[in-house]
């Protein structure tokens, strides 16, 4: 069979085509990096679908783990989910997926379970990002750092024999827009007691992580994340940034904000 010079040159010019493709593939692979986004008390990985979408679109690795007995998992809801089982719920996705090189985020009570992971995660983060989140120290419990009204529906839960505590409105976390305020008051679940009554371990390794990120929703009023706030912005080896026009929920209220924030410490 005769093949003509027109038909070599396509085929040339596909191959080209082709090889600049994959080049182009490679080089995007090359800039992208995996993102772990941990979710708060009474939320689920739905909360991070907006900023999840903005950083795939980007061409990065994103996992949104649900904790145990929350959302999604919630039909697990039971007496034995304490502290340690959401931070192996994170340790063992980092196992499983073969997770490498991580951006490691912990919205508000998520600051807990990123805390204990760090021990065990360590040399498999690059960055770690505290979004609105408590930061424990070591042998501190849930129940110590907890808001007045938290700590009261935790031992309220607790003398009723209770294994959960039922979610605030939707609206106290000062949510901006009315809809958005409607949709997270639907996906809200129960949270575990348990979380708050064990002790967290920590041994330095959060120190030792490289980019360590402050991010903090100003317009939502919690002085105990000032003071974190404040505490780091005073470290050399911390950055800080001031999140405004959002309530607690910044993945919600400032998806491409926060999506830009990440990738600024990835």
């Amino acid at each position: 069979m005769r093949t003509s010079r027109r038909t070599v040159l396509a085929g040339a010019g596909a191959a080209a085509l082709t090889a600049a493709t994959a080049e182009a593939q490679t080089s995007s692979q090359a800039g992208s990096r995996t993102f772990v986004l941990v979710h708060g008390a009474w939320h689920g990985g739905w909360c991070w679908v907006r900023v999840a979408d903005r950083l795939r679109a980007k061409g990065h690795r994103v996992f949104t783990p649900t904790l145990t007995g929350l959302a999604d998992r919630s039909h697990l809801m039971s007496a034995l989910i304490n502290l340690d089982t959401h931070i192996n719920d994170i340790v063992n996705l980092f196992k499983w997926y073969d997770v490498k090189d991580a951006v490691l985020v912990g919205h508000s009570y998520g600051g807990w379970p990123i805390s204990g992971a760090i021990e065990k995660v360590l040399p498999q983060v690059a960055s770690i990002v505290y979004l609105d989140a408590f930061m424990p120290e070591n042998g501190q419990k849930g129940i110590d750092l907890n808001t007045e009204r938290s700590r009261h529906d935790l031992l309220a839960a607790l003398a009723k024999g209770e294994v959960s505590r039922p979610a605030p409105p939707a609206s106290s976390f000062k949510i901006k827009n009315a809809e958005d305020v409607a949709w997270v008051q639907s996906k809200l679940t129960e949270q575990p007691v348990g979380v708050g009554l064990q002790p967290i371990v920590m041994t330095g390794a959060r120190d030792r992580v490289a980019k360590k990120t402050y991010i903090r929703a100003v317009d939502f009023p919690m002085p105990a994340f000032d003071r974190w706030l404040a505490s780091v912005k005073a470290k050399p080896d911390w950055a800080t940034y001031a999140v405004t026009d959002s309530g607690h929920d910044v993945m919600v209220d400032q998806p491409g904000r926060l999506t830009e924030l990440l990738v600024e410490r990835a």
